[in-house]
Parts: C-alpha cells; sequence; structure tokens
C-alpha cells in the first residue's frame, strides 16, 4: 500500500476525533448538567422563575469513559492510587479518558515515523513522548492547583480564626470561607460544611477534606481541629499559630524557588540543546546525520545518548527540588 494514503488515513482519522471531540465541547457547553445548572443560577439572579427538584444527595460529575475507573483500573495494582490522584487534579477528567488519549496520541505518534519509513526508534521516542502529554498536563494542573490552595490556607485560617473571636461556631466559620473565598479552597470548604451539615461526622468529613487535598499544612489543620474537638484548648489561637508557620514556610519556599531558579534554567538548556541543534541540521543538511539512524552502531550512540540525557535530568530535577 502506498505510504501516502496510510499518512492520509491517519490523518482522516485524527481530523474525526478532533471534530468529534469539538461537537461534544460544544453539546456540553449549551446542554450538559454543568451548564444547565450556571444557565439555572443565572434565571436565579435575574429574577425568573426557577422550577428544579432539590437533592441533598451528592453526586459525582459525568464523565466519559467511567466504565475504566470502576471496573478496570481498580483491578490494577496501581489503579486505584491514579483513580485518586485524578480526582484530586479538580480537572473534571476523568482517568479512563486520559489513558483513552494517551493510547491515540501513542498510536498516532508512531504511525507517523512508521509512514514516512523511520526507524523503528523514531516510533518508540515519537510515540512515547506523544503518550506522555496528557500525564504532563494533568501534574502541571495537580501543581498549580496545589500551590493556589497553599496560598490560600493562611487566610482562610485568619478568616476561621476572626469568626470563631467573633463567636460562631466552627461550622459557620467553616461556611464563611466556603462564600467568601474564591476556588480551590472554597469549593472544598464547601464540600466539608455540606457534608457535615448532612450529617456526616465532622471528623470524617475532615479526613476526607485532607485525602482530597494532599498538602502538609492543610493536614495540619485537620489534626489540629480534631485534637482541639478531643482535648479542648483555644482553637482560633491554635489557628493564627498554624497560619503563621504556613506563612513562614511560603516565604521560604519563595526565596529557595528564587535562588533555585538558575539552575532550573540551565536544565531547560541543557535538555533542550541537542535536539533544537539536531532540528537545525537536519533541516539544513538531511544527510549529515543519517548514519545516526540508518547504522546499527550509530542507533546505539542515538540510545545511549538519550538514556544519559535522562539521567542526567532526572539527577538535575533532584538537586534543584527543595522540599520545604
Amino acid at each position: 500500500m502506498d505510504a501516502t494514503y496510510i499518512l492520509f488515513g491517519v490523518l482522516m482519522f485524527v481530523a474525526v476525533a478532533g471534530a468529534l471531540e469539538g461537537v461534544f465541547l460544544l453539546w456540553a457547553s449549551t446542554r450538559s448538567a454543568e451548564a444547565r445548572r450556571l444557565a439555572s443560577r443565572l434565571r436565579t439572579l435575574e429574577g425568573a422563575p426557577v422550577q428544579a427538584t432539590v437533592s441533598i444527595e451528592r453526586q459525582a460529575v459525568e464523565r466519559r469513559w467511567p466504565w475504566i475507573d470502576e471496573l478496570l483500573l481498580p483491578a490494577l495494582p496501581r489503579g486505584a492510587a491514579l483513580v485518586h490522584r485524578v480526582e484530586t487534579s479538580g480537572t473534571g477528567r476523568s482517568a479512563g479518558e486520559l489513558i483513552v488519549w494517551s493510547a491515540a496520541l501513542a498510536l498516532a505518534g508512531a504511525a507517523v515515523p512508521w509512514v514516512l519509513a523511520k526507524p523503528w526508534t523514531f516510533s518508540l521516542v515519537v510515540g512515547g513522548g506523544l503518550a506522555w502529554l496528557p500525564w504532563i498536563w494533568l501534574n502541571r494542573r495537580i501543581t498549580e492547583r496545589i500551590r493556589r490552595f497553599e496560598r490560600q490556607i493562611p487566610e482562610a485560617l485568619d478568616l476561621m480564626g476572626r469568626a470563631l473571636r467573633a463567636g460562631h461556631a466552627f461550622p459557620t466559620a467553616v461556611k464563611m470561607v466556603a462564600d467568601e473565598m474564591a476556588d480551590p479552597i472554597g469549593r472544598e470548604f464547601r464540600i466539608l460544611f455540606d457534608e457535615a451539615n448532612f450529617g456526616v461526622p465532622q471528623s470524617e468529613a475532615l479526613m476526607r477534606l485532607s485525602n482530597r487535598v494532599p498538602i502538609d499544612d492543610l493536614r495540619y489543620f485537620v489534626i489540629a481541629v480534631m485534637i482541639q474537638r478531643e482535648s479542648g484548648g483555644n482553637l482560633a489561637e491554635l489557628l493564627d499559630n498554624i497560619a503563621g508557620i504556613v506563612r513562614g514556610r511560603l516565604k521560604l519556599l519563595g526565596e529557595v524557588r528564587t535562588l533555585s531558579a538558575e539552575g532550573r534554567l540551565s536544565a531547560w538548556i541543557l535538555g533542550l540543546l541537542p535536539f533544537c541543534v539536531g532540528g537545525v541540521i537536519q533541516v539544513a543538511n538531511p544527510g549529515y546525520t543519517a548514519v545516526l539512524f540508518t547504522d546499527p552502531f550509530g542507533q546505539k550512540m542515538v540510545g545511549g545518548a538519550l538514556l544519559l540525557m535522562g539521567l542526567g535530568v532526572w539527577w538535575m530535577r533532584k538537586i534543584i527540588r527543595i522540599r520545604v
């Protein structure tokens, strides 16, 4: 079969998949449960009558391919941990959806070099690199969400401390944080308040909060509240002390990130420089580097170079990542 037809088929598959994704996003923006809930809130603000049944049962967000999360992944060794990690990211995606996207990108990345009659190492590298893209995106979203949450914790603790000094109960202080602070901490404290308000024991609701948001500073808050509920004490003063400790840690972490910025930049430059130089040489003189991919010894050199580069990037990452 002509390679042109195979490449055309692959591109057609990608185009159809992209079109289906666009149609689904268009439908979700107007007809999904989230869109209807948003429209209902807007009608309420405008004074329009809203007829909707109210249920105290918390329902999970509908996701695509839920059977992968419910049936396939729990049977795998690290499947449950993967599902939990995706849920804590706050992206609204499911682990099954990310797995499907990863597999599709891997197949597309491996098919293009094969159609262009490139060595199998090209297919392996391109397919593996594209397969990692959904997980890189997930890790970035988790990191961004955790950093936003960490910056909001001192303000939330100060707000709860002032509410407790004013005579409010602890659930009311939690509700004030949920109502007055932005996401992600506002959303998580709203879930905490709803669970406690609908009959979940407060200690269990706090433990669920610490499981949803795996941050040490939040665990300190949860442990302090649970100990205070059993032994007593001034909870407002305790929250102020935790807020001060968190602020000090964030200040030190900012200084560490500033001092390690040069190391991070060096790691990016050293990691991307060989690929950029190789790409420029390939464009300027395509036959100059052909021996690296056609000769067996050249392929071994390329594999060894990639292995050593990966080891070097991992080592530099360990050096510049300082836990505070």
